[in-house]
């Protein structure tokens, strides 16, 4: 049996049923968020900040937040020459 749980998405408090995905939420909470994580241009995070699969399944109180991807040639070199 499946119920509603609740969980967050970039702070805000989205009700869904308890066997849907990190990206189901988000999708709930924006479409258009939705598709730029599908696309890879925003990331999804769990509530430590750590990159989340879109397809995991939600538990109630799970916390997700969107962050844009980042080009690796954005990451800066922190290389002493």
């Amino acid at each position: 049996m499946t119920r509603i749980v609740p969980v967050f998405v970039n702070s805000a408090k989205i009700e869904i049923s308890s066997d849907s995905t990190a990206l189901d939420a988000v999708r709930k909470w924006n479409e258009a968020a939705a598709r730029e994580v599908s696309e890879g241009t925003r990331i999804l995070l769990d509530d430590r900040g750590l990159p989340i699969d879109a397809g995991a399944t939600i538990h109630a109180g799970s916390i997700f937040r969107l962050v844009p991807a980042r080009a690796a040639g954005d990451i800066p070199d922190e290389s002493v020459d």
